[in-house]
């Protein structure tokens, strides 16, 4: 995976799983679904997601640094 794939990927998945965590979004996108039952376990899974993608996205920031010193 390309250093600048690999950061798009991390940035993008950063900004989805703040979006949810942070705000409403998914509270209303699942209540209007018929899945207000999930609502409970949304923090088991985007909390972790969220920081998956905050080391995906610092390891590509160090990557590209490592890279330009090189």
């Amino acid at each position: 995976m390309t250093n600048n794939r690999l950061l798009a990927t991390g940035v993008t998945g950063t900004v989805v799983a703040a979006l949810c965590c942070f705000t409403p979004v998914l509270v209303l996108l699942f209540g209007a679904v018929g899945l207000s039952a999930y609502i409970g376990a949304l923090d088991y899974v985007l909390l972790p997601a969220l920081l998956i993608f905050l080391t995906i996205t610092g390891y590509a920031l160090w990557k590209r640094q490592k890279n330009r010193l090189s």
